[in-house]
C-alpha cells in the first residue's frame, strides 16, 4: 500500500468516525420529544443504542472509500451504497438493529464529502443530492412504509429529501449556528436544531404512525417551542416538556427528524471551527 493510499484509507475512516459521533451525539441528546431518552433508559438499553450505532462504521468507512474511488456521483456509485448500505443493516441487525434513517442520510453525506475533499456544507449536500437522484438497480423492489406514505400523501420522504440536497439538515445547521451565537447551550442550539426540522418535515414514519393530522399536530408543536424562545428560554423549555409529554403519550416518533439532526452534526464537523457559531 502506497503512503496515499494508506492517507486516504484514514480520511475515510475519519470521515465515517466523524458521522458515527454525530449518530452518538444526536442519541444522547435530551430530552427529544418522541425520540429515545437516554435519561429514562437503562445504562444497558443506551449502551446497546451507542454500540449499534458504532455498529456502522465499516459500512460508512467502505462508502467513503467507494467514493473516493470512483471519483464522481455517477449512477456506478450510487448502486454500489447501495450495496453496501445494505449489507451495513445486516451487520446492523445482529447488534440489535435500528438507524436505517441515519445510515441513509449519513452514507450519502459521508459518500460526497469523500468525492470532494475540504467542501463545505453547501458543496456535500448538492453532491449528495445528485447521488440520491441515481436510482438503485439493485434495491429490492419491495415497497417501504416511506415510499408507501410518500405515494399516498405526496410527502417528499427520506428520497426526496436526499434528492433536494438535504434542505433540513442545512436548515438544522443554520439554526445551530444561530442558536450558538444567541448564547444557548450545545444541548439546547441541538435540540433548537432538532425542532427547526421536526417544524416543517413531511415525516413519512409520523404519516404511517399518525396521519397527516398528527404530523399537523407534532409540527406545530415544534413550532411553539421555537416560537416560545426555543429551549435556552423557560417558556421554550416548558413548551419542549410538554410536547415531549404528548409525543411519548401518544407513541408517536419524529425519526425522521432525528436522523436529518445527526446529519447536521456531521455537516457541522466538517467546518472550521469558527464557522460554527
Amino acid at each position: 500500500m502506497t503512503g496515499t493510499q494508506h492517507g486516504n484509507g484514514r480520511e475515510d475512516e475519519v470521515l465515517a468516525r466523524a458521522a458515527v459521533d454525530a449518530l452518538v451525539g444526536q442519541l444522547a441528546l435530551a430530552p427529544k420529544p418522541g425520540l429515545a431518552d437516554p435519561r429514562e433508559r437503562t445504562a444497558r438499553d443506551h449502551s446497546a443504542l451507542r454500540w449499534s450505532a458504532r455498529a456502522l462504521l465499516p459500512g460508512l468507512t467502505a462508502m467513503a472509500a467507494t467514493a473516493r474511488r470512483t471519483g464522481e456521483p455517477s449512477a456506478r456509485l450510487r448502486t454500489d451504497l447501495g450495496a453496501i448500505g445494505r449489507s451495513t443493516e445486516q451487520t446492523v441487525a445482529l447488534t440489535g438493529g435500528g438507524h436505517r434513517g441515519a445510515l441513509w442520510t449519513l452514507g450519502l453525506l459521508v459518500a460526497a464529502a469523500a468525492l470532494r475533499p475540504g467542501a463545505g456544507p453547501a458543496g456535500i449536500t448538492t453532491l449528495a443530492g445528485q447521488l440520491a437522484a441515481h436510482p438503485d438497480r439493485r434495491a429490492p423492489r419491495r415497497p417501504s412504509r416511506g415510499s408507501t406514505m410518500s405515494a399516498r400523501y405526496g410527502a417528499a420522504g427520506a428520497r426526496g429529501e436526499a434528492r433536494a440536497g438535504f434542505p433540513h439538515a442545512r436548515r438544522a445547521l443554520t439554526a445551530l449556528t444561530t442558536a450558538r451565537s444567541q448564547g444557548a447551550t450545545e444541548p439546547q442550539a441541538r435540540l433548537d436544531a432538532l425542532l427547526t426540522v421536526m417544524s416543517t418535515l413531511q415525516d413519512t414514519e409520523l404519516l404511517y404512525t399518525a396521519g397527516p393530522l398528527g404530523l399537523r399536530r407534532v409540527q406545530a408543536g415544534a413550532r411553539g417551542v421555537l416560537d416560545a424562545g426555543g429551549t435556552a428560554t423557560e417558556p421554550g423549555a416548558a413548551a419542549l416538556r410538554a410536547l415531549d409529554t404528548d409525543l411519548t403519550e401518544r407513541t408517536w416518533s419524529p425519526r425522521g427528524s432525528g436522523a436529518l439532526l445527526a446529519g447536521a452534526l456531521f455537516l457541522d464537523a466538517l467546518r472550521p471551527a469558527g464557522a460554527r457559531g
